[in-house]
């Protein structure tokens, strides 16, 4: 029987989420180590000791309206982590939006837990931070990224040219997003249910 994180923020059947900690420093880090050819041309995780509590300090606000926040997929089985979603540039007033960026770790990509953490991601974006758009912005050749947002149900709404640098280099992303309308929709047909946990 999978074990209940106590610390989680969201908890799924096979994954729960939570922010960051310092105390993850060195399994995060083994965990990108490994996952580097997954990740390039990407994303750029944070691989070292000063970029992971940079990390840290700017996603793991305990604030009631963050301007960011961001959350690890932890499989509940062995507490071993699956990957990141996190919420960037939140804007409140008129707008209530976000924008998501995420990314697995080798070997979880491909094994759908990934899936169910976007759902559990989705959840906290519209029910414990109230927003009411998410956009994703993916890398046109990134075939993974573009599987799991339009299985999850996002509309895509457009292309943007040269939009990230990354690596280097200016890059062209495609655009999605969620509202949180077409997520009340979409979420009764998820196969499971997370629960809400006290942080």
């Amino acid at each position: 029987m999978p074990k209940r994180a106590p610390a989680a923020t969201i908890t799924g059947v096979n994954v729960y989420l939570r922010p960051p900690r310092l105390s993850d420093a060195a399994a995060f880090q083994a965990a990108v180590r490994a996952s580097t050819v997954l990740h390039r041309g990407w994303t750029s995780a944070p691989h070292t000791p000063a970029r992971f509590a940079g990390f840290v300090r700017r996603y793991a606000t305990r604030s009631k309206e963050p301007t960011h926040a961001g959350f690890l997929v932890i499989r509940r089985s062995d507490d071993a982590l699956v990957g990141v979603y996190n919420f960037s540039e939140i804007a409140r007033g008129a707008f209530q939006n976000a924008y998501l960026g995420y990314f697995a770790f080798t070997p979880m990509a491909g094994t759908g837990l990934m899936s169910e953490g976007l759902a559990a991601a989705l959840d906290i974006a519209f029910q414990q931070l109230k927003l009411h758009r998410v956009e994703v912005n993916i890398q046109p050749n990134n075939v993974r990224s573009l599987a799991l947002a339009t299985r999850m149900g996002f509309t895509h709404e457009g292309f943007s040219r040269r939009y990230v640098k990354i690596g280097g280099r200016w890059r062209d992303h495609v655009r999605f997003a969620m509202l949180a309308e077409d997520w009340r929709v979409l979420r009764k047909k998820q196969r499971f249910a997370p629960q809400v946990a006290e942080r």
